[in-house]
């Protein structure tokens, strides 16, 4: 892909796929972010601005800028949004609990926001906002909540972060862009830095 004059130089978006690390490189020769990018985004020190996990999939920004690093990755400084499909049968009173929080040996987990997007089965499709992002937080977050009908842990079976901040994911599983100098500024004017 080309650099153009309108092509910010310091942020490139990622949608990454299921079963990709985000690391540069993995001790057992799984696949990470970077067999996804050019060479260059590697041997010129792109780093990718948080993480997704194995299993999750989304919108992955990254940067050389470790001030940009810095305030996207700083709590309470950006809203993230995720789509996630939960086992169970969620209820209004698990949203409560979510946006209450749930204490976790990581400290307090909860939601900003929470809305129910659609059900399928025995699974409820949610739109989840948060402001911080410790380790797979929206995964032990609705893990620690109990399913009122079996007593079981709701389970977060598929997650896919769709924005960071003003930027929302537009491009297809396993490709990358350049954010534009207009997405990066509205990005940045949004921050505290």
């Amino acid at each position: 892909m080309n650099k153009t004059p309108n092509d910010s130089k310091e942020l490139f978006a990622l949608n990454k796929p299921k079963g990709y690390l985000v690391t540069c490189s993995d001790d057992l020769g799984r696949k990470t972010v970077y067999d996804l990018l050019p060479e260059w985004a590697f041997s010129e020190g792109w780093m990718p601005i948080g993480r997704l996990d194995l299993e999750s999939k989304g919108l992955l920004l990254f940067t050389t800028n470790n001030k940009i690093n810095h305030a996207l990755t700083t709590p309470q400084n950006c809203i993230k949004v995720y789509e996630i499909w939960v086992r169970g049968h969620v209820s209004d009173e698990h949203i409560a609990e979510a946006l209450k929080g749930v204490q976790s040996p990581h400290g307090l987990l909860k939601a900003l926001e929470v809305e129910k997007v659609g059900t399928g089965g025995a699974k409820t499709k949610l739109r989840v906002k948060i402001d911080e992002g410790k380790n797979r937080h929206i995964r032990r977050l609705f893990g620690a909540l109990k399913d009122s009908k079996f007593g079981t842990p709701l389970k977060v079976l598929e997650l896919k972060r769709v924005s960071i901040g003003s930027f929302n994911l537009d491009i297809k599983s396993a490709e990358w862009r350049f954010l534009s100098v207009e997405e990066e500024k509205m990005l940045i004017t949004n921050l505290y830095m």
